[in-house]
């Protein structure tokens, strides 16, 4: 009996285009991760305990995260909603919206930084007219939430916009004349079938948030326990030359922010399974 050969691939070179993807991803992405924990493996039990366990880098991390997190939630809002006017309608200035939502891809953080916390402060365009509403935004952590806004919207709309240029306006139209209202015809019908994408810019936008640090030093104000996000504390514990407690932070962050995406990462599979069933 012969040895039946191999069936040959439709696309060759499979071995050397894994392999280069596997070396590039280590040395970009897993080796730079993997020296995190090694940094961090000189502190004893009671310095982590002490680090994990100390109020100010509690707040700091909890501060990033419920920013980044709120922020994300209003740009799955927002986003969805400006994707949605995109695709669905043509106006004049159609154009030039479009492009101004590649702005924060292409604007440094840094000024995106300073132009927010000029607008916003007590003297500044914005702030000025809320300051009589009792309502400050620069050098406080809504403040924060602001600039993360900015940064994490056009993930949300770069991500909705081709999921909803591919579903048909005759979806939309047929629950309309079955008597649907507008609003009944996309929560019930498109948003289930954009769920998954609505999903995958929120967490984009999430992910971008919780380690954002130009734009959002000049707005913040940057006071411990107050305005003080954990990238801005990591940086300080390195200009202190305390590396090991600056590792373990970035730790901390980096397991958080781990669970947070492999969770929306379920969800988004799990909501895929939905509407395939």
């Amino acid at each position: 009996m012969f040895a039946r050969a191999a069936s040959p691939r439709v696309i060759p070179g499979f071995g050397p285009t894994l392999g280069f993807t596997l070396a590039y991803l280590s040395l970009v992405v897993l080796l730079p991760l993997a020296m995190i924990p090694l940094k961090a493996l000189g502190l004893s039990g009671a310095e982590v305990l002490a680090i994990v366990t100390d109020a100010r880098t509690l707040h700091a991390i909890g501060l990033s995260f419920g920013a980044a997190l709120a922020a994300a939630a209003v740009n799955a809002v927002l986003g969805t909603l400006l994707a949605w006017v995109l695709v669905r309608y043509d106006f004049p200035a159609r154009r030039l919206v479009d492009a101004l939502i590649d702005l924060p891809f292409a604007l440094p953080t840094a000024v995106a930084g300073i132009s927010l916390a000029a607008l916003y402060a007590p003297n500044g365009w914005i702030g000025e007219r809320l300051a009589p509403l009792g309502l400050k935004v620069a050098y406080t952590p809504l403040g924060i939430v602001v600039a993360l806004i900015f940064v994490g919207l056009p993930f949300v709309v770069r991500t909705v916009e081709p999921v909803l240029e591919a579903l048909d306006a005759e979806v939309e139209e047929a629950a309309a004349t079955l008597g649907a209202s507008w609003f009944a015809g996309f929560r019930r019908v498109v948003l289930p079938l954009i769920g998954p994408a609505v999903l995958t810019g929120f967490a984009m936008a999430l992910a971008r948030g919780i380690g954002e640090y130009g734009s959002v030093i000049f707005i913040a104000g940057n006071l411990p326990m107050v305005s003080e996000i954990a990238p801005l504390l990591i940086a300080i514990r390195l200009e202190e030359y305390n590396d090991a407690a600056a590792a373990m932070i970035a730790l901390l962050m980096l397991a958080a922010a781990f669970a947070l995406l492999l969770t929306i990462n379920l969800l988004q599979a799990w909501a895929r399974r939905r509407i395939g069933g």
